[in-house]
């Protein structure tokens, strides 16, 4: 993700931002309403997309539009952004925030959520398949990403569903990568986490952070223990390869390559707007990153419910007849063509070993108690664009001052060039995240990256908000 040694405890994938959360639409000056568009660049996570809907007016419209340096990443960003739009019709609104967390930042998750988890890849596999009749939530739109593009997802949600033989066990995968990472420094690693959150995380305001949970995730993996369970189950969402050179050839290795450091605490547990939650008694906060996380994330769940409603009836899986073989899509597309893959997910023999016929209805029934109905959120769609397609905006014609915000994480910073000012609508909002909590830089390291963020977007005809007070983003308008 970041060259050099200097950031290795932020990983080789994204699995969660160095920011909070925040409404893009509300970060210049003024609040923007009306029909809006916003690009996203490296976001890793919904917590900007659930927060600018949250923010949203009755009369508000939001596109939002997805680049990520990854597609383990886009198949995250889908399964979060499915579990997200589950209908409260289906799930309790607790226990949808409880799997939410555990998927999101949790290497071990409880039995149920696997399950859960478990159904939601089925049926994002299906989509991107093409075996449904329509899109898997009129929401989400996968048709802009190019056909390699949408084999690979497929083959991850398989590999999620399905882990190949050569998967590690998640904890030898945990534990691996803390020995890469700590080096000679293992045998006293917990002097380590507790230097890296007194000195560091508290030092930068995270201060609910506190010093059991983080020990706990530093060791273990798990973010979020919300309710008493065995937290056994690999979430194999957060597994993925990462190809190395071994002796002149590259090879692929399974395991866990994302943050190790600085938490997913940082994503939804360090600010909230309820003063009761940061709370301190002799010194010490009463609540914790833990309790503002489920707080944060339940006030936006609650806030996607009274803006959504649950369509009739589910899509249909495709007959073989109804398959038509598609043109591949792509970015530069002037409408959203109908994008079909080319493989099906394999058939698998009934676990009972019984016939087809009793193997059919116990899969029909199994899947019924775990249906989940997803909500329609009025007046909000996500598109996701492929990887490489940040060049290709710029010469479309249909983009031209076409995006209202444009968000940039630190990790696409090197993507910005002058030519974003053409697909930047009037009076445009650039909100660029800072390196505040990548851990393993110096204060002279985040100091020189501040200023090389200024001269990118100062070159592309950006000039910054009179106040930037924030150390966490910097915030440009568009001249």
């Amino acid at each position: 993700m970041y060259a050099g040694r200097h950031v290795e405890g932020a990983g080789y994938v994204t699995w969660w931002g160095f920011s909070p959360a925040i409404d893009l639409l509300n970060a210049g000056p003024e609040r923007q309403h009306g029909e809006m568009n916003v690009l996203l660049l490296g976001c890793a996570d919904p917590r900007h997309v659930l927060k600018t809907i949250a923010g949203l007016k009755d009369t508000d419209t939001l596109s939002v539009w997805l680049i990520e340096n990854s597609m383990d990443i886009v198949a995250r960003q889908l399964l979060l952004l499915y579990l997200s739009l589950t209908s409260t019709n289906s799930m309790g609104l607790h226990e949808k925030v409880e799997i939410f967390l555990e998927v999101f930042g949790n290497t071990e998750i409880r039995s149920q959520t696997e399950e859960i988890l478990r159904y939601a890849t089925t049926q994002l596999s299906l989509s991107v398949s093409d075996m449904l009749s329509t899109q898997i939530h009129p929401c989400l739109d996968t048709e802009f990403l190019k056909y390699k593009e949408r084999d690979e997802l497929a083959w991850i949600f398989k590999q999620w569903l399905q882990p190949p033989s050569y998967s590690p066990p998640m904890k030898k995968a945990w534990d691996g990568r803390v020995r890469q990472y700590l080096g000679s420094r293992y045998d006293s690693r917990y002097g380590c986490y507790d230097w890296d959150l007194t000195m560091k995380l508290h030092q930068k305001g995270c201060g609910v952070i506190s010093k059991q949970q983080y020990v706990r995730w530093r060791d273990t993996g798990l973010a979020f223990e919300l309710r008493e369970g065995h937290y056994q189950t690999a979430n194999h969402s957060l597994l993925s390869n990462r190809i190395f050179n071994h002796r002149g050839k590259k090879i692929a290795g399974r395991g866990y390559w994302g943050d190790i450091v600085s938490s997913p605490y940082i994503s939804f547990g360090i600010e909230t707007d309820d003063k009761e939650l940061i709370k301190k008694h002799n010194n010490q906060h009463v609540k914790t990153a833990q309790d503002i996380s489920f707080a944060n994330v339940l006030e936006l769940f609650r806030a996607l419910s009274s803006r959504g409603s649950v369509p009739p009836s589910p899509p249909q899986v495709r007959s073989a007849g109804d398959r038509e073989d598609c043109q591949t899509s792509e970015v530069q597309s002037e409408s959203h063509p109908s994008v079909c893959h080319r493989e099906e997910l394999q058939t698998h023999d009934c676990p009972s070993g019984g016939p087809p016929e009793k193997c059919h209805l116990q899969s029909e029934a199994k899947e019924k108690s775990l249906h989940h109905e997803l909500m329609n959120v009025r007046g909000v769609r996500v598109f996701f664009l492929p990887l490489d397609s940040l060049t290709k905006l710029v010469e479309k014609h249909r983009y031209s001052s076409f995006f209202n915000a444009i968000y940039c994480s630190a990790s696409m910073v090197h993507e910005l060039k002058p030519s974003l000012k053409i697909i930047a609508a009037s009076k445009a909002v650039l909100i660029v995240e800072l390196c505040k909590f990548l851990l393993d830089l110096s204060k002279d390291q985040e100091t020189g990256f501040r200023k090389k963020v200024e001269e990118i977007s100062l070159a592309a005809g950006f000039t910054p908000t009179q106040e930037q007070t924030d150390d966490v983003h910097a915030i440009f308008t568009l001249l």
